[in-house]
């Protein structure tokens, strides 16, 4: 099969679809790997190491496009993206279609296999190509918090970790997944004060084995969040719902309860955001303040660690594009369930029921209006 990685163009996205160490699997078995000049130049890859193990560099993402059978990128195509995109070509990578009425629309009408990374499913429920991005991004949530906690960005002033004879910072997880596991992880290795709440009676019994004692567990409920949020510092909104959009756990309105300088981080971005205020920003300007509330959303955090994050991406994708490489969409989803579960769009036609149900669409087909 002839596989295409094209250069990442959206804002400030560094990562790469696929590292030089993926490319020589695939050309090993006999695969063709075409790979956009400069592609991987912001992970720490460059043309040559590519090269080294057998790839074809182009000079433009319309020939990488135009020659490859199927496309691994790291992020939904954008709008210069959408004509680029043939009939019957296989695209995986992370879509969200939830979060974008505009670009499901344009892949229905694209004609093409979409294959998203964020709804590949285990048989025991896990997501095994968003799990290392969330361990990434709910990281990054506490590193990222921590700084707009600062005073000079109209933060509380408040070290996380406390200094002796002074109290660390407090701060609230909303959600005891991957992301809120990794967040609370290194909040509490900071010596931060913190608080984590789900639904999920088994999680919270994980986190209260796995955590250190000054990691509290709580049921998530709308009188607990209203309590919380009075007297934590900074809080992260790591709640997921698999294909669908997140939940508002946070209003407008619960905004004025908190203390001016408070800082929200919500991970959940991708996925329409769980604060009611929500609205993705870049990390060229990563931050906006509502009712002295300081928000960021950067809707692809793991791009600013672009090294990390692309071995990461692809220790765990590679095993499934060698698999659709070697027997094509088609087969590869019967011999490998989880796969069959990232099928989102085939041919014009939505396939999977949590888009439908998020756009309350009556039909699956590019025709809805």
């Amino acid at each position: 099969m002839k596989i295409g990685v094209p250069k990442e163009i959206k804002n400030n996205e560094s990562r790469v679809g696929m590292t030089p160490a993926g490319v020589f699997e695939l050309t090993k078995n006999g695969h063709i790997v075409f790979i956009q000049t400069n592609a991987g130049e912001g992970s720490g890859f460059f043309d040559e190491d590519y090269q080294n193990v057998g790839a074809i560099i182009l000079k433009t993402a319309e020939e990488v496009y135009l020659l490859s059978d199927m496309i691994v990128k790291v992020k939904e195509p954008v709008a210069e993206e959408y004509s680029l995109i043939k009939p019957n070509q296989i695209l995986f990578t992370y879509f969200h279609f939830a979060s974008s009425e505009e670009l499901t629309f344009a892949m229905l009408k694209s004609d093409a296999v979409c294959i998203a990374y964020e709804t590949v499913e285990d048989a025991d429920g896990s997501l095994p190509l968003l799990t290392p991005m969330s361990e990434v991004a709910g990281r990054m949530a506490i590193q990222q918090g921590a700084k707009y906690l600062e005073k000079p960005i109209k933060g509380r002033g408040v070290l996380l970790g406390g200094v002796p004879g002074v109290p660390p910072g407090r701060v609230l997880v909303l959600g005891a997944g991957v992301v809120g596991v990794q967040a609370a992880k290194m909040a509490a290795g900071l010596g931060a004060h913190v608080t984590i709440l789900d639904t999920n009676m088994k999680r919270l019994r994980y986190v209260n084995d796995v955590m250190p004692p000054h990691v509290i567990t709580e049921f998530s409920s709308e009188y607990n969040i209203r309590k919380h949020i009075k007297d934590h510092d900074l809080i992260i909104g790591g709640v997921l719902i698999k294909g669908s959009k997140a939940p508002k756990l946070i209003t407008r309105e619960m905004l004025k309860e908190m203390r001016p300088g408070t800082v929200i981080v919500d991970v959940a971005v991708d996925q329409g955001g769980c604060f009611e205020t929500t609205v993705p920003t870049t990390h060229e300007n990563p931050t906006y303040i509502v009712d002295d509330v300081i928000h960021y959303c950067v809707a692809n955090m793991p791009g600013a660690v672009p090294y990390t994050s692309t071995i990461a991406l692809t220790n765990v994708t590679l095993p499934y594009i060698l698999l659709l490489a070697k027997y094509g969409w088609e087969e590869a989803c019967e011999k490998e369930l989880s796969l069959k579960k990232g099928l989102n769009i085939v041919n014009g036609k939505c396939v999977y029921e949590e888009i439908i149900n998020a756009f309350e669409w009556k039909d699956r087909t590019k025709a809805i209006s």
